[in-house]
């Protein structure tokens, strides 16, 4: 019997392996197959797509930054640290008045935010689009900044509420006796509690930021505030297309968010862990 069980298990663990060694390769080739074209020319890479570049051509990275990567990387990093911030702050905040403060009607409170989980984007993409024209926001930093934070705002309070919701509330009671004041409560004792889902929250919403392209492509048509996702469309042209350079802005548009996963991985699966799991 004891060996039945072993043999069973020796196999469940074959099983087991070459599932995540097939999910590994099908997630990394693609990756490393738009790196390796990044190093290749134009005719190299349709004749022979799958081979390892003859000569590494490094002139494509340049061509790419030179035309017009960097603005576009700056435009997406400044809309994606700052919705980011706005979206957590605002997000934490209200999952602590809705665990930690009486407030009346906190159910109905609580199912409204939920419910706009509920409203898909290209719903309201052509009164969102008048709105802003009205406003004067139409094709600027602060359309982009305002639709990523307000369309981000009740999946990031679902998760922060959820992992508030077991702190203990001991913790709020000392803090009131030593003093402290509900801000102070929230900013020096609940928020570094809550450093696991804060993380999982930043790395959920940059993103989506990063890679948010519907909205990117719809609101804005300057080249001065276009983001990664839009600005890498123009680097193909209709009479020939220099791919390598798009391969290579592609893997520079891909390097921070991959960085920012490996330095916060830690975090993301014990906030996501802890926070859903509850």
């Amino acid at each position: 019997m004891v060996t039945r069980f072993s043999f069973l298990g020796t196999i469940a663990k074959v099983f087991m392996w070459t599932f995540l060694l097939g999910l590994a390769v099908v997630v990394i080739y693609p990756l490393l197959w738009m790196v390796l074209n990044g190093f290749k020319e134009n005719a190299e890479l349709f004749g022979n797509p799958f081979a390892l570049p003859v000569t590494w051509d490094w002139q494509n990275y340049a061509n790419a930054w030179n035309r017009g990567v960097s603005n576009y990387l700056m435009t997406s990093v400044l809309v994606t640290v700052t919705s980011t911030i706005a979206t957590v702050f605002i997000s934490a905040w209200a999952a602590y008045g809705l665990t930690r403060v009486n407030i009346p009607f906190n159910r109905a409170i609580v199912t409204a935010i939920l419910g706009g989980l509920m409203l898909a984007p290209a719903v309201a993409l052509v009164p969102l689009v008048k709105m802003f024209q009205g406003l004067g926001l139409y094709n600027t930093f602060w359309a982009l900044l305002i639709l990523y934070t307000a369309f981000r705002i009740p999946f990031t309070t679902f998760l922060i509420r959820a992992y508030m919701i077991d702190l203990p509330r001991e913790i709020d009671e000392a803090a009131k006796v030593d003093g402290a004041t509900q801000w102070t409560t929230f900013w020096r004792v609940i928020l570094p509690m809550c450093k696991p889902i804060i993380v999982s929250t930043v790395i959920l919403h940059v993103l989506f930021a990063w890679n948010e392209y519907l909205f990117a492509m719809v609101f804005t048509s300057g080249t001065g505030v276009q983001t990664l996702p839009v600005g890498l469309t123009s680097l193909m042209s209709k009479h020939g297309t220099d791919y390598p350079v798009v391969f290579a802005g592609m893997v520079i548009a891909a390097v921070p968010v991959v960085l920012l996963f490996f330095l916060g991985q830690r975090y993301f699966v014990k906030g996501l862990a802890d926070g859903i799991g509850k």
